[in-house]
């Protein structure tokens, strides 16, 4: 009987052992595979940070603290980039979603052709950023011309690249345009997923079709606001293709984001060293500004 038992407990360590190996050889391939693609360039490059380097000689000159002092001391473009990322951020986020749920809001009610028109809002979500950033810069530079020979409307004619503060709203607007079919899916899902008792429990206890979304159906899209937003601030904080593909960061500097002074910084202008200090100090700007929404965010889902 002893035996047996020592037999079965035998077994079950092997089977235990045998699992854990078996979780080892799958993950450390792609542990190993995360390891070279992300954080081994991480620590690299906070180490290059602290260099001057051109990218080219062998031995970079450690140089310390001075690319984040030479940051902080206004010698780069860096601080004002951040600025543009940051209101392009927020007119972002504030965007997309008050447009996604509003199209969300009426894709969902019952009529003709209504998955033929979801279909249509997402299909500038699947194009390339840069084929969008293109084909919006032949929209602005000669399309709206060629639409004020027919319709002569003052709009029309207004340098929408050219002017320092047309250029940003030119480049919020289509940054939005390509997302927003990402952001209506997500809250046609959430929409869908409210429950059709509650919904008529208000109308019994006579709630207008108003009070009923405001105070039913929004509370109960906390997920959905959640995921959207987060969402929206990652693709606004990390804004490239279109600002390259519209204004190359022009006209001047209006619209030079921080990820292009960031490659401008290490790629162009071949100062890797100060092209990864911007990246280092830029990486904990996100990491907080994404934390604090997900804290705040969370707060709400759980104080619904």
């Amino acid at each position: 009987m002893i035996a047996n038992k020592e037999k079965l407990l035998n077994t079950r360590t092997d089977q235990k052992r045998k699992k854990t190996l078996e979780t080892i050889l799958f993950t450390l391939p792609a542990m190993v595979l995360i390891a070279i693609v992300m954080y081994i360039p991480f620590l690299m490059s906070g180490y290059y940070s602290l260099t001057e380097w051109n990218g080219i000689a062998k031995n970079p000159v450690f140089i310390g603290f001075d690319n984040f002092a030479a940051i902080f001391s206004g010698n780069s473009n860096f601080l004002t980039s951040l600025g543009f990322t940051v209101k392009y951020t927020l007119l972002f986020v504030i965007a997309s979603n008050i447009l996604a749920l509003a199209l969300a809001t009426a894709l969902t009610r019952k009529f003709k052709m209504a998955n033929f028109y979801r279909g249509i809002f997402f299909i500038p979500y699947i194009m390339s950023m840069t084929i969008v950033g293109f084909i919006w810069k032949f929209i602005f530079t000669q399309g709206l011309d060629r639409i004020y020979e027919i319709l002569p409307m003052g709009f029309l004619k207004w340098s929408w690249l050219g002017d320092p503060k047309i250029a940003f709203y030119s480049v919020v607007l289509v940054g939005v345009w390509q997302g927003l079919g990402f952001y209506i899916v997500l809250y046609i899902a959430g929409l869908q997923a409210v429950p059709s008792d509650v919904l008529e429990a208000a109308t019994v206890d006579g709630a207008t079709g108003s009070q009923r979304f405001f105070r039913v159906v929004l509370p109960l899209l906390g997920p959905s606001f959640t995921t959207c937003i987060f969402m929206s601030l990652t693709n606004g904080l990390k804004v490239f293709d279109i600002i390259l593909a519209l204004t190359k960061g022009g006209p001047g500097t209006a619209t030079y984001s921080t990820t292009m002074q960031i490659y401008q910084e290490a790629f162009t202008n071949n100062n890797y060293g100060m092209g990864s200090a911007q990246a280092i100090l830029y990486f904990i700007v996100v990491m907080v500004i994404t934390q604090l929404t997900l804290k705040a965010m969370g707060s709400k889902e759980v104080a619904l």
